[in-house]
């Protein structure tokens, strides 16, 4: 399944005016249950970022972390890289026309490559270690960007049904993933090798939000891989499902869940 075609073409549909870039990042707000989870991990940890932060937002996709990250703190600085140019160049143009070209930027970044040392207080990746092979450069190059004390989050698949992959013989729902995703023992182990002191892990995507991601997520995409012209149908799909994700998505950020789909990862840089 390609999921990444009909997300380019969202984006393209929502890229038109800075009213329709904002009504695209409040949909995501309410449909996509990892944005739920990250708005809560972000209230969290807040006070423990310095009002003059730098921050990263690794693999900023189409901006909606970074718009997010840019609303919660105004002296926050933000820096959104990823290695689709044409969503940098979307980011940039909406993040300009929105007066905040002067503290978010976005530059066009291989993770494997990118390393500005000692500069950020928190980076952020959302679903994005499951597209790169060489993830233990990527945990690496974060390590060294960070700055002492400084805070990584990762929401990313598991290995306990991510990317819709339940036994050996089935395939990833995202035909772009690399991996069908992360034991916890696993990415643990990754982040300390690259210098990361402490880590936790929590599973996400618990039986609420499995059911609410396929409702709200795995269906239509399946429809729109078949045809286009299911985006039309798409509003009469979602008036009843979408109070339905909404009250799922509640239910499974404030349940802790045993196992789940999805992993929320903190990994602290030691402070010297």
């Amino acid at each position: 399944m390609q999921y990444e075609p009909i997300k380019r073409a969202v984006g393209l549909f929502f890229s038109g005016s800075l009213l329709a870039r904002k009504f695209l990042y409040f949909l995501t707000d309410i449909l996509l249950l990892r944005t739920w989870h990250i708005k809560k991990a972000l209230r969290n940890i807040r006070n423990m970022i310095p009002a003059n932060a730098s921050i990263l937002d690794a693999g900023s996709g189409m901006g909606q972390y970074s718009w997010r990250l840019s609303k919660m703190k105004k002296t926050w600085s933000i820096k959104g890289i990823d290695i689709n140019c044409s969503e940098i160049d979307d980011c940039t143009r909406f993040f300009s026309g929105a007066g905040l070209s002067g503290r978010v930027r976005f530059s066009c970044e291989d993770l494997t490559l990118f390393r500005e040392p000692d500069t950020f207080s928190l980076v952020l990746s959302v679903d994005v270690m499951e597209h790169i092979a060489d993830d233990e450069k990527v945990f690496s190059n974060f390590h060294a960007s960070m700055r002492d004390g400084g805070i990584l989050i990762i929401s990313t698949p598991s290995d306990q049904g991510g990317s819709d992959v339940h036994d050996d013989d089935d395939e990833s729902f995202i035909g772009e993933h690399v991996r069908n995703g992360y034991g916890i023992d696993e990415i643990t182990k990754k982040l300390k090798r690259a210098g990361f002191t402490r880590v936790e892990v929590i599973y996400t995507y618990g039986k609420p939000g499995a059911l609410s991601w396929r409702l709200s997520m795995k269906y239509p995409v399946k429809l729109l891989n078949i045809s286009k012209v299911f985006f039309l149908l798409l509003p009469l799909y979602y008036i009843p499902v979408l109070p339905v994700a909404m009250i799922l998505n509640y239910l499974d950020v404030r349940l802790t869940h045993k196992t789940g789909t999805g992993l929320l990862v903190f990994a602290y840089k030691e402070k010297r």
